[in-house]
C-alpha cells in the first residue's frame, strides 16, 4: 500500500522555494530588471501565497530581487556604480579566500579544479550561459572552501548571487568562445605555490568582465 502523501509544511515549503528561486537567480536563469510576481512564483513552484512572499522577502534582502514601494518585484538592473561597487568587493574578498586556500591546495584539488574547467569549456562551446555561470562559480567555491573561512566565503556568495543576473548580461557580451585565461593563471599559480601570482589571476579573473558592462 502506497502511504499517503504528507504535505509539506509552510516552513519547508517557504525553504523550497527560497532555495530554488535563489538557484535560478545565482547561476544568471533571470534576466536582469525581470519582473515577477507573488502569484507567478507560487503557481510555478505549487505553493500557497505565504512560502512565495516569505522566500522573496529572504531573497530580497540579500539583494537578490528589489522590492519597490508599491510591491513590484524585480532581479536588480545594477548601475555602473553599483557594478563597480560589487567588482570592489569581489576584488577584496575572493583574492583573500584563495590565499587562504593555497597551502590546502594538494594535488587532489588542483586535479579537481582541472575537471571543472573542462566543463566551464564545454559550457563555452555549448553557448549555455546559465551553464557557464553554474561551473564558473562552482570553479571559484570549490577552490574557496579550502580557505576554511565561512564568513568570508559567505559574504562572496551575497556578493554573486546579487550580480547573477548582470552575469548573464556580460556573458553575451563578450561572446565568449574560450574558458576564462585566468583560470588556467590561478591553476598555474596554485601549482607553483605562487601567493602573489594567485591573488593576481583570482583578481583579474573576477573583475575584468564586470567592468566591461559599464556603459
Amino acid at each position: 500500500m502506497i502511504p499517503p502523501r504528507v504535505p509539506a509544511t509552510p516552513g519547508a515549503a517557504h525553504d523550497r522555494v527560497f532555495r530554488a528561486l535563489r538557484t535560478r537567480i545565482l547561476h544568471g536563469q533571470v534576466e536582469p530588471g525581470t519582473t515577477l510576481t507573488l502569484r507567478g512564483i507560487a503557481r510555478d513552484f505549487e505553493v500557497s501565497m505565504t512560502p512565495a512572499r516569505e522566500a522573496v522577502r529572504r531573497l530580497a534582502s540579500e539583494g537578490a530581487l528589489s522590492l519597490s514601494a508599491t510591491g513590484r518585484i524585480s532581479t536588480p538592473l545594477l548601475s555602473n556604480e553599483r557594478i563597480e561597487e560589487l567588482a570592489t568587493l569581489r576584488a577584496l574578498l575572493e583574492p583573500e579566500l584563495a590565499s587562504r586556500a593555497l597551502p590546502r591546495a594538494h594535488f587532489a584539488l588542483i586535479e579537481r579544479l582541472e575537471t571543472i574547467n573542462l566543463g566551464v569549456s564545454q559550457m563555452v562551446a555549448r553557448h549555455d550561459a546559465s551553464g557557464y555561470i553554474r561551473m564558473n562559480l562552482e570553479f571559484h567555491r570549490t577552490l574557496y572552501l579550502r580557505a576554511q573561512s565561512p564568513a568570508i566565503l559567505a559574504m562572496t556568495e551575497t556578493v554573486w548571487l546579487q550580480l547573477g543576473p548582470t552575469m548573464r548580461a556580460l556573458y553575451g557580451r563578450l561572446n565568449r568562445t574560450d574558458p576564462p585565461m585566468h583560470h588556467r593563471l590561478i591553476l598555474a599559480a596554485l601549482k607553483a605555490g605562487d601567493e602573489p601570482g594567485l591573488r593576481l589571476a583570482v583578481r583579474g579573473d573576477v573583475t575584468k568582465g564586470l567592468r566591461l558592462l559599464k556603459a
